[in-house]
């Protein structure tokens, strides 16, 4: 099955199911639906970044600084989370990623999805999928920062960057 043809649950504005899609017409129809981001981090406290391939159905070629994707229908967010995070990091074996906080992304012209944010440990060797991911690095959370104006990033990703620092601001 390609990623276009994966069923994903279709919700409203308070986030309750009101139906099902393909993801492919979820994104041609600009059907809400539900996605997570995890941020992944080394023992060092460094932050894993990468670029996206261009075969991506959603801002492909683009960096970003989390690793996630859609939830697919009747997948909680918490069992997502961890699925993506060890598909897109080539590992097995990591720990629950930790639950954050949830918002609501919309661009305004389209493009709509409850986000979940999280975080992860991963003290494990990397290896992410060639399908998903052209380049990646850990980098220091002040190199991120440095890049956030010269490298083109997921605009989703971004706005959940923005309220990360906005959640830990608030402790």
């Amino acid at each position: 099955m390609s990623a276009a043809d994966e069923i994903l649950d279709i919700v409203d504005e308070n986030d309750r199911v009101i139906g099902q899609s393909p993801r492919g017409e979820a994104y041609a129809r600009g059907l809400r639906h539900r996605c997570v981001f995890i941020r992944a981090r080394d023992a060092e406290g460094r932050v894993f970044v990468h670029r996206r391939t261009p075969t991506k159905l959603v801002f492909p070629s683009l960096y970003d600084m989390f690793v996630g994707g859609v939830v697919g229908a009747g997948e909680t967010y918490d069992d997502a989370a961890l699925r993506e995070a060890e598909e897109e990091l080539g590992v097995s074996g990591l720990p629950r990623p930790r639950p954050l906080f949830k918002f609501l992304y919309d661009d305004g012209a389209g493009q709509t999805w409850w986000s979940s944010v999280y975080e992860v440990r991963c003290d494990l060797p990397v290896n992410p999928q060639v399908e998903e991911v052209a380049w990646h690095a850990f980098l220091p959370e002040a190199e991120v920062e440095r890049h956030l104006t010269d490298w083109t990033w997921v605009p989703d990703g971004v706005a959940a960057y923005e309220r990360l620092k906005a959640h830990r601001a608030q402790g």
